[in-house]
């Protein structure tokens, strides 16, 4: 279950190592695209836009379907909040960390000099 899990992670980040297929998620997050419209913005052919689009299928976070000769695609978010879930640990690490900073960074400022010119210098003495 793990490495299913794993694997499956794996293939999110893959998808959205790329910044072409991270703008077609984009693009989808407001609707149903072709496949044409999905290549529209870049300079690439369909049978390059057909790849990336592959690769997002794979990774489960869209959905092609077939009317006639056109494709459709349409967003599925499920897989991108199981990354969201993956990040929020990191999110939450990150945020422990910077409140303790912000706590030190506080505690040598309450106990710098009164004059307000900080903690006083070190080095010769007069």
């Amino acid at each position: 279950m793990v490495e299913l899990e794993a694997q499956h992670l794996n293939s999110i980040f893959h998808a959205l190592g790329d910044a072409t297929r991270r703008q077609m998620l984009r693009a989808l997050s407001s609707g149903q695209r072709t496949v044409s419209e999905l290549a529209e913005p870049f300079d690439i052919s369909l049978a390059a836009a057909s790849k990336h689009i592959k690769v997002l299928e794979g990774a489960g976070l869209i959905r092609r379907e077939v009317r006639w000769r056109t494709h459709v695609c349409h967003l599925e978010p499920g897989p991108l909040a199981s990354a969201h879930d993956w990040l929020s640990f990191y999110e939450g690490f990150w945020t422990q960390h910077l409140d303790i900073l912000d706590g030190l960074l506080r505690e040598e400022k309450a106990s710098a000099s009164p004059s307000g010119k900080g903690p006083p210098k070190k080095g010769k003495r007069k």
